[in-house]
């Protein structure tokens, strides 16, 4: 496990209110909101995605940011960046039943569609080396034992 760098830190501070599976998430300091449900099998109504969804949408999310910083840094120009992700997880230990095991994903698979016209190869690999290993959602999952299995390409010229 790394130490920290001791560099620029970004604080979250988060306020959440709820009943039953539906909550709502107020990022402090912000206008921005969250709203959490589950689907009806766990008790919720599906009035919003489950926080499995938004634990993935972060790593696409996250990992399309870092991407764009990295980029700068090596002097790319990115257009879209497409990601279509696919994870399976084990619910048994979540609803109680008698399994060994974590209820995390195994594998996410992801493949990444890059527009990066300018970017030689090298380049292109480059950028997914940096991104996987400074995507802090990316190293979450990552140092959480979670196996990533990311496919980039890029967009066909």
């Amino acid at each position: 496990m790394g130490t920290p760098a001791g560099g620029p830190k970004s604080r979250y501070a988060l306020h959440t209110d709820g009943q039953g599976m539906a909550q709502t998430i107020q990022l402090r300091g912000t206008p921005h909101v969250i709203q959490v449900d589950a689907v009806p099998a766990f008790g919720g109504k599906d009035a919003a995605p489950g926080p499995l969804a938004y634990a993935l949408a972060s790593l696409t999310s996250c990992s399309q940011a870092t991407a764009q910083i990295v980029a700068k840094e090596l002097g790319l120009a990115l257009g879209r960046i497409q990601f279509d992700l696919e994870a399976d997880i084990d619910m048994s230990v979540l609803v109680g039943m008698p399994a060994k095991g974590l209820p995390d994903f195994q594998p996410i698979n992801v493949h990444v569609t890059v527009d990066a016209p300018s970017a030689t190869d090298t380049q292109f690999q480059e950028l997914q080396a940096r991104v996987e290993r400074r995507c802090p959602v990316f190293q979450l999952f990552t140092r959480a034992g979670v196996p990533i299995h990311a496919r980039w390409s890029r967009v066909p010229a």
